[in-house]
């Protein structure tokens, strides 16, 4: 009863005192100022909210975040709240530099007479500073990362319970300028990248706005216009043709001329992987199938979107052949050691130098499939079928692999050109380009001679054998002349009577060809 009664005759007040109400307004809007720096995403106006807040919640003139610039040794802040102005100073410098080196809170009640305070900031700012507080700005894992200030307190003195704000607001402000810096780099990453994609972009597009199969021949000329008319379309494609001939080239083509251009090309040499590999490489595979094997998405998974590629189709096996088959059927792929489909939007273009259906009457190649990717066929002609096009593929090939060998524009003389276009090329157009590239990396100058070809290349395949000189003859000027009559012909005929470009494969002005037109009543 005693204790009820000593209990009852001390009763504890309902209401807070004045001094409370104000403590727990200013953790309210201590609080709800944490909650918005969390929120703020810019360093800028995260510095000016911080400020602009802590002068009210410590009812001070004033309050400054300088921020540390470890390379240089500098504490930096803007000068005032708004202004674009930037002040920096010496890190071991003035009272803040103190609190960045000392790591602990700083208050002062008369800064002038305080021998660490710099009075040059004062004359810089032109602002009378009588006291303040002082405190680093650390992350959690101990990294300082700045300096917190509030200035002039506008009542009396800063006390122990003002320091405590500040250090509380520093601590959350801390990490929420790191978290303001580190997006803030994250987007100029993205920016960063987002203009490399644009531009490597603009250099794919400008590299394939033009389709780079080229040739005026009349079997060139026939596939350009078939791409032209199937590009848009996603039609399976079938490209035949020998080793060299460019078939890649053509589906790259495809696919950079499309509406899928903006997403993934994806080709695979199918005979250059072992038969073990081919299903988890075009169809994935799951974590946990075999020791040690991680999940991975297949081909198929990777040009969802765009394109695949499958060169040398003709070298799977009827079991990948299949499960290719299937794909283009059901539009989803299982990955090895998985029963759950995944759906791909993907062209499929495919190409061989092989006879597939000779293939399928061997049993070697699914005739099902077969129908299915040739959908559209282009056949590419052998380089020796299309000899008109040579000088052109040529003159191309030296210009690309003179920028690519960082030498000097070359240029053929007229007896190259006519050994390139007498030559039986087996390898096709890579092997042309092969070629060049040796004459470039070998050139002693700028015109490239027949001292510069490769001496295979030296023999005249159609030259008959050596025989002794008839008495009758010509005279070397009549020789002289049906050479020129010749060589003009055939490089006329080559860039389809393009005189601009004949006389600059001929070595000449276009006058000078003009001339030697009219003095061999050459049309």
């Amino acid at each position: 009863m005693a204790g009820y009664t000593k209990a009852f005759a001390m009763p504890v007040s309902p209401f807070p005192s004045a001094e409370e109400a104000r403590s727990e307004d200013k953790l309210r809007a201590l609080l709800h100022l944490c909650q918005r720096m969390n929120c703020e995403r810019d360093l800028d106006r995260l510095l000016d909210l911080v400020a602009r807040e802590a002068t009210f919640l410590l009812d001070c003139d004033r309050a400054s975040i300088f921020l540390y610039d470890p390379e240089k040794q500098e504490l930096w802040s803007k000068v005032a709240l708004g202004s674009e102005e930037i002040l920096r100073f010496d890190a071991s410098k003035g009272i803040a530099g103190a609190a960045l080196r000392g790591g602990e809170t700083v208050i002062v009640s008369d800064v002038y007479h305080d021998p660490r305070f710099n009075p040059n900031i004062d004359d810089t700012t032109g602002y009378r500073t009588r006291n303040l507080i002082a405190t680093p700005l650390r992350l959690l894992s101990g990294e300082t990362v700045g300096v917190f200030e509030v200035l002039n307190k506008k009542d009396g003195n800063f006390d122990a319970a003002d320091a405590e704000v500040v250090r509380s607001l520093a601590a959350q402000a801390a990490i929420a300028i790191q978290n303001a810096q580190l997006i803030g780099e994250l987007r100029k990453k993205r920016d960063e990248l987002t203009e490399e994609n644009t531009m490597l972009w603009r250099e794919v597009s400008g590299k394939f706005a033009q389709p780079l199969l080229l040739g005026n021949s009349p079997r060139i000329q026939q596939v350009l216009r078939l791409i032209d008319r199937i590009r848009d379309t996603s039609v399976s494609v079938l490209i035949g043709g020998e080793s060299g001939t460019g078939k890649e080239l053509v589906a790259r083509t495809i696919h950079y001329t499309s509406l899928r251009a903006r997403k993934p090309f994806v080709a695979l040499n199918c005979a250059a992987l072992p038969e073990t590999l081919v299903e988890a490489e075009l169809f994935g595979i799951e974590r946990g199938v075999a020791t040690g094997v991680d999940k991975r998405i297949g081909l198929f998974q990777a040009a969802h979107g765009g394109t695949l590629f499958l060169d040398e189709i003709g070298d799977l096996s009827l079991t990948a052949q299949a499960k290719i088959l299937r794909v283009l059927q059901e539009r989803t792929v299982e990955r090895v050691g998985s029963r759950t489909p995944v759906a791909v939007d993907v062209r499929l273009l495919a190409a061989t130098n092989k006879d597939l259906e000779s293939e399928i009457k061997q049993g070697r190649f699914r005739e099902d499939l077969y129908y299915r990717l040739r959908v559209i066929h282009i056949q590419l002609p052998p380089l020796r079928d299309i000899r008109e096009d040579i000088p052109l593929l040529a003159t191309h090939f030296l210009a690309e692999c003179s920028r690519e060998l960082n030498k000097g524009p070359h240029e053929f003389s007229p007896a190259v050109l006519r050994r390139l276009c007498e030559q039986p090329w087996p390898g096709n157009v890579r092997q042309l380009q092969n070629e060049i590239r040796r004459m470039v990396a070998c050139a002693r100058g700028r015109l490239i001679g027949e001292e510069d070809l490769f001496e295979g290349l030296l023999v005249d395949p159609a030259a008959p054998s050596p025989a002794a000189p008839s008495s009758a003859a010509r005279t070397l000027p009549e020789a002289v002349e049906e050479l020129e009559r010749k060589l003009i012909s055939e490089t006329l005929a080559a860039t389809g009577n393009n005189q601009v470009r004949a006389a600059k494969l001929l070595g000449l002005s276009r006058q000078g060809l003009i001339n030697k037109l009219k003095r061999y009543q050459l049309a």
